[in-house]
């Protein structure tokens, strides 16, 4: 799965014990460019991204994690060690991370069985979560999100 359109990282819950569900948002990118200036510097053309009330929402279900990090993405760096596939979601094949959970952990191939480090680079915030082979997204309404973000900021 990877999209064509930016996302931005909603929220996450536990919905029951060893199952990690993220929510993440669509952005709309402007069709009009505008300059990016910092300081008096025009850094060239740039697309405002909007996220709104319209902006769609998807679940992602990870079943059976094994661990999971969530990042300011400020604080990361690019690391030429690394080796996955795609671009808005990925799937590595070599990590830092992968390296942890295999130094630290006593996760295998046995134990809970096959499992792919997967990733979501969402617009402020890096989630990564190896898991068993089972993921599972969909779109889901916003109407359902915001009773969500609602319940959440009242916990």
């Amino acid at each position: 799965m990877d999209l064509k359109e930016d996302i931005f990282f909603a929220s996450h819950m536990e919905p029951s014990v060893n199952t990690l569900r993220l929510f993440v948002r669509r952005g709309k990118t402007s069709d009009i460019a505008e300059p990016l200036l910092i300081g008096n510097r025009n850094l060239g053309e740039s697309y405002s991204i909007t996220i709104d009330d319209n902006s769609p929402v998807i679940q992602i279900d990870f079943e059976s994690y094994i661990g999971y990090s969530i990042l300011n993405e400020s604080f990361t760096v690019w690391d030429d060690y690394e080796e996955f596939k795609g671009k808005n979601f990925r799937v590595y094949t070599k990590s830092r991370y992968l390296d942890f959970i295999s130094n630290g952990t006593i996760a295998s191939e046995d134990h809970p069985g096959p499992f792919k480090h997967r990733f979501s680079l969402s617009n402020g915030y890096m989630i990564t979560a190896p898991a068993k082979d089972r993921l599972e997204a969909l779109k889901i309404s916003n109407e359902l999100i915001k009773n969500f973000e609602k319940k959440a900021r009242k916990d």
